[in-house]
């Protein structure tokens, strides 16, 4: 399929501004193709960044069929921009879209299409410290129709912004709350695709504690009310006596993380031993206060690394590293970044070189 491209003047375009935070500012261009169920995707274009035109009954806003994928590019020192493993999005992308019934796309051009997009809007990579442009493909059904059961047509698009950091105290610990009677997402359910459902039935308990301080929600399983899944939107490592990383294993109501799974790659390089497991919210707390569990992080695109000082279950409070980012989480963040940054030597292969 080609791909046509109309951008925009030269005196029209931007640039990334000195300041930004999350997700506020977008960059000048998006990719856009349409699907049929009769004629696959037709119409690919990389064009100015605009507003989508859905009707009323478009079946994303009645049955929420939609999907959308998170990763970063990065401004490398010598200027040019890096993908940090875009493959394993592009191929969680389609894992949603078959759970989802929504068709895949053609990852191929779905990274080379990335890579043109990039290009074109180069001038939004930003090069502050730890900054980072934050690429958002997504798919939404937009078949006009009230019936319940599967679209016939689809828009597929990329999105692009400038991103700091994703909590506004950096790489300070935030303090979670263990959701004790809501759940996010059920085994047989959605959980692992990248869906907005599964951030949707986060968002009331998310915001009622927010108002309380804090910053995260931890979730459990819907069917035992006791083994960890989640953080917000990130997965969850533990790291015991300072020498293991242990996160919950995939259940299939947990999203198989692209950061959870480069930690665990990247850990014995390191010197620790990677671990995963089902983890039973009443022993971590145990080991929690015994002094076992020397720290906790969340891992994900946005925010790479979060060290989580507090966890608060059932009105009782369980502080870790006496609220401080410990080494482990340092380390393993500095790890990454170096990689993304490419001021490391990546011997994975995960880095894709744009520009």
């Amino acid at each position: 399929m080609t791909v046509s491209i109309r951008p925009l003047a030269p005196e029209d375009r931007g640039s990334c501004p000195e300041k930004f935070g999350f997700g506020s500012d977008f960059s000048d261009h998006m990719f856009i193709q349409h699907h049929h169920a009769d004629k696959g995707w037709y119409n690919a274009a990389i064009e100015p960044y605009h507003n989508l035109n859905l009707d009323p009954s478009a079946a994303v806003l009645h049955y929420s069929q939609e999907i959308f994928e998170g990763l970063k590019a990065y401004r490398r020192a010598d200027g040019g921009i890096n993908l940090f493993r875009a493959d394993e999005n592009m191929a969680r992308f389609n894992r949603s879209a078959k759970r989802m019934v929504m068709p895949e796309v053609d990852a191929d051009l779905h990274l080379e299409t990335l890579k043109q997009l990039l290009t074109l809007d180069a001038a939004w990579v930003p090069s502050q410290d730890g900054a980072s442009l934050y690429i958002r493909p997504a798919m939404i059904a937009s078949s006009s129709k009230l019936g319940l059961g599967a679209a016939a047509d689809y828009i597929h698009f990329i999105i692009t912004g400038p991103a700091g950091s994703y909590f506004k105290g950096g790489f300070e610990p935030i303090p979670v709350y263990v959701a004790d009677e809501f759940r996010r997402a059920v085994i047989g359910g959605v959980g692992e695709a990248k869906t907005g459902g599964n951030y949707a039935a986060s968002l009331y308990i998310s915001e009622k504690m927010a108002k309380e301080g804090y910053s995260q929600v931890l979730w459990l399983d819907a069917i035992h009310g006791r083994y960890v899944e989640e953080v917000g939107a990130m997965n969850i490592c533990f790291v015991y006596e300072g020498k293991q990383i242990v996160t919950p294993e995939l259940s299939g109501s947990i999203l198989p993380g692209i950061t959870r799974d480069s930690i665990l790659k990247l850990a014995p390089t390191l010197g620790y031993e990677a671990v995963e497991a089902r983890l039973d919210i009443h022993e971590i707390l145990q080991d929690i206060k015994a002094g076992k569990i020397t720290e906790c992080f969340g891992c994900g695109t946005a925010a790479v690394v979060s060290p989580v000082g507090e966890l608060c279950y059932m009105g009782e409070q369980y502080h870790i590293n006496n609220d401080q980012a410990g080494p482990v989480s340092r380390q393993i963040y500095d790890a990454l970044t170096h990689i993304q940054y490419g001021t490391a030597p990546d011997p994975f292969n995960w880095i894709i070189k744009v520009t």
